[in-house]
Formats: C-alpha cells, structure tokens, sequence
C-alpha cells in the first residue's frame, strides 16, 4: 500500500470516481489506499458535490507550507503524553473528524467529538476546547447544546467548580438507545398514518411496512447494545512482568 502524500493524478481518480459515484471504499481499493485516506480528502476539500482535484491539490500544498513555517515548539515544551507522535495524532484526529462528519455530524460537532475522544481523562472545559480548536466560545456552546441533545456528552463539575464536557465509557450506549427510542418514536407516527390513509390503500400499506421495520431495528438496537455495555468498559489485559 502506498505511503506519503496523495499525488494530483490521485486525486483526479479520485474526482473521477466521486463523480461516477463510486464508494469511498471502491476508490481506496482502486488506489490501494486506506478507505479513510480517501474519505477525509474528499471531505475537506469541498465534499462529494464539491470535490475537484486541482483546488484539493493546491489546497495541500498550501496546508503544508503553513506547517513548514509554523514556529517550532519552544524549549521546555511538554511534549505530547505517553511519547505520541504529533503529527500521527494530528493526522489521526483530522481523519477521525472527517469520518464522524461522514456520518452527519456537523463539522464543529465532530471537531469537538475528536477532543474529547482523544483525551486521556475524556473530558475539557470550554476554555481548554477553545484554545484547541482555535474557535469562539460561541462555537464550542453551540456544539456542546447540539451533542447534549444527540447524549453524546454530559456536564459535571470539577474540583475547582469549572464546567466540563464529559464523552465517558457510556455515553455510546446512552447515545445508541436514545437513538433507539427516536427510531420507535418514528414506528409509531408511521403507525399512526394507516388509520388516516385507510387501511390497505398503497400509502398505508407503505406506512405499515416502514412501521414494522423499524420497530424492529429499534428493538435490535437496544437489544445489542444491552448485550454490548460490558465491551465499553473493558480494560486491556495487564502484561506480566518479565522475569528478571
């Protein structure tokens, strides 16, 4: 598989593909590269209706001479913890953005999202999230009261009375049945549309169908993500130490 950067016939298989409507994945496939490559270039650089190869390869080119000229890091600086690579968490954290905005999550969302998932306590006060991402407290007010609502973060208080934006261990099972109970939700207004169409006219029989389905991706939901809890807060198998 090849490495390194993407080069500007790349990205015009690339626009050929995403014009012929081809999934993220056949693209990858076709150009031997991670599905996840391909996904966060085309979602950065104007998205699947707005891709176009030269303005995405200018547009790297001029990414990477701001990083050349972005000031080294100071001495004295902490480094990253546990030894992680800037630049590797840095390209991590903008894939991870890209494929949560592939999924609908608007992109301050998802930006925000990445911070917290990222960190090792998983949790930031608005402050430490503003000075990550360089935005207005605004924006990080209005991302946290869309992901409240969505259960993708909670608030709690800290020793010192700061706020703080929590993503824990079981925010995706809370999310995942939330989810599950907007998808019933939706069952019974479908439902609700037979008695008002007229049983067994096309459109009813059509509501019914949409009804029943998703009844049971409901209660699949929440079926697996009961089985599933558990793997949320499993904790990695402990090395033995070696003898001396």
């Amino acid at each position: 598989m090849p490495g390194g950067r993407l080069t500007q016939q790349e990205r015009q298989q690339i626009a050929l593909g995403v014009a012929d409507g081809l999934a993220y994945a056949e693209i990858a496939r076709r150009l031997e590269r991670p599905t996840s490559t391909i996904t966060r270039e085309v979602m950065r650089n104007g998205g699947p209706n707005g891709y176009r190869a030269d303005l995405a390869h200018r547009a790297t080119e001029r990414r990477a001479h701001r990083r050349r000229q972005t000031t080294p890091r100071a001495p004295g600086t902490p480094e990253l913890a546990h030894g992680r690579d800037p630049e590797a968490v840095r390209e991590y954290e903008e894939t991870f953005t890209t494929v949560l905005m592939q999924a609908g999550t608007p992109k301050m969302m998802a930006r925000v999202l990445t911070c917290l998932y990222t960190t090792d306590n998983g949790s930031m006060t608005a402050a430490e999230l503003v000075e990550r991402l360089q935005v207005s407290p605004a924006s990080i007010s209005k991302a946290i009261s869309f992901l409240e609502s969505q259960g993708l973060v909670r608030r709690e208080r800290d020793e010192r009375r700061r706020e703080r934006y929590v993503s824990d261990d079981d925010v995706w099972y809370q999310s995942m049945i939330a989810s599950a109970r907007g998808t019933t939700e939706l069952a019974e207004t479908a439902r609700q549309g037979v008695g008002v169409l007229g049983p067994g006219t096309p459109a009813a029989v059509r509501l019914e169908n949409i009804s029943r389905f998703l009844d049971f991706i409901s209660e699949s939901i929440i079926r697996a993500a009961d089985q599933a809890r558990d793997v949320l807060y499993t904790q990695p198998e402990q090395t033995p130490d070696a003898p001396d």
